[in-house]
């Protein structure tokens, strides 16, 4: 009669182990499936312009381009949410060319590449002081 007992106690516990292996495993399908579906969605972001300055100098020597200066404010504007920083790079006089970003994931993205990120003319920066070094 005790053995029999055992038997059913094993046989529950085997069970029980079954049952929480199946949980898990779902539980890992379910998680792979949204982040391979982008279901979540791509995480913005925004940094401080030191930060910005950084990673658009580094993308922009990396594709060859010749610039003699980078600026970036915080922007007025928001995308998605968050605050956009504005950049403006010096290609060469007259020619200054405005990088308006946020950080997808983050890595850098700018209204070169995404349009839909407000990069109009904004006062930014405008009452900031300037301070001139001799």
């Amino acid at each position: 009669m005790a053995f029999r007992h055992l038997k059913m106690a094993a046989s529950r516990y085997r069970l029980g182990v079954a049952a929480a292996a199946l949980v898990v495993a779902v539980a890992a399908v379910v998680s792979l499936t949204i982040d391979a579906s982008g279901a979540s969605g791509p995480r913005l972001s925004t940094g401080t312009p030191a930060r910005f300055q950084t990673m658009l100098r580094a993308r922009l020597t990396r594709l060859g381009l010749n610039y003699r200066w980078v600026a970036c404010v915080p922007s007025g504007r928001a995308f998605g949410g968050v605050r956009v920083v504005r950049c403006n790079v010096d290609f060469g006089e007259p020619h200054i060319e405005a990088y308006c970003s946020v950080l997808r994931n983050g890595q850098l993205l700018t209204s070169q590449e995404d349009r839909a990120i407000p990069c109009a003319h904004d006062n930014s920066g405008m009452y900031t002081p300037v301070v001139t070094y001799n």
